[in-house]
């Protein structure tokens, strides 16, 4: 299946949640905010499992100053 990650198409396994995307990505689930088809997904929420043509944006944090 497939879905759209930060504006480009990216093959994912059926049912992939959230969080093993962030795994994949090695992306700390507590340094992120994501968007899932354009609603802001609370942290509680990232065993959510992917669907076909899902649309996520991921931001990270960078600390600096």
């Amino acid at each position: 299946m497939n879905v759209k990650l930060n504006g480009q198409d990216r093959p994912t396994a059926d049912g992939q949640s959230v969080r093993a995307l962030l795994d994949e990505l090695k992306l700390s689930p507590d340094r992120v905010a994501i968007e899932l088809n354009r609603r802001l997904l609370r942290t509680d929420k990232y065993d959510t499992a992917l669907r076909d043509g899902d649309e996520l944006e991921i931001v990270t944090f960078v600390g600096g100053g």
